[in-house]
């Protein structure tokens, strides 16, 4: 319970330090498969207005159009332009946005901070499973598994066992635990 605590003081202290926009470091992956992850360069996102890619800035874009360019940045592996586009949003405590802050941080290997934007989209909305989902991954990330059995079990209270989310999840902690 103590490193646990400790882990979260130390995400939600860190996050200052990792949203400042930072276009240039963001490594490709493969997948996606939308127009800002097939069309555009490195550091744009399309722009569904203006039907092409954009370099974003502060206000040019809609939330739901930040989150969704955040989301397929970060299903094609670009963590670091997804983080650089996610921090544009208006609403900061927009839950989609701050579980994928989340996600792209703790694939980036700031598993800490993704832990701080994890738990701030769960005060937010504690039924969001898909955060869930993702918290308990990167409890398994640092070895807290009884964390990541919480999280399955909140997601089981939430959706019972035949959920995406819940799959998922059981899948991770059966391979940590034969690992």
């Amino acid at each position: 319970m103590r490193r646990r605590l400790l882990v979260q003081v130390m995400a939600v202290a860190a996050l200052p330090l990792f949203v400042v926009p930072a276009f240039a470091a963001g490594e490709g992956g493969g997948g996606g498969g939308t127009q800002t992850t097939t069309t555009c360069k490195k550091g744009e996102v399309w722009d569904k207005k203006k039907k092409k890619c954009v370099v974003p800035q502060y206000g040019m874009l809609d939330d739901d159009s930040i989150y969704e360019a955040g989301h397929d940045l970060a299903m094609a592996g670009r963590y670091d332009e997804a983080i650089s586009v996610l921090t544009l949003a208006a609403n900061k405590q927009d839950p989609r946005i701050l579980n994928y802050l989340g996600y792209s941080h703790r694939h980036s290997g700031r598993v800490t901070v993704g832990l701080g934007y994890y738990e701030e989209a769960l005060r937010i909305d504690p039924n969001y499973t898909l955060v869930r989902e993702y918290l308990g991954e990167a409890h398994l990330q640092i070895g807290d598994l009884a964390g990541a059995q919480e999280q399955l079990k909140e997601i089981e209270k939430r959706t019972g066992t035949g959920s995406r989310e819940y799959g998922m999840l059981s899948e991770q902690i059966d391979h940590f635990l034969r690992s």
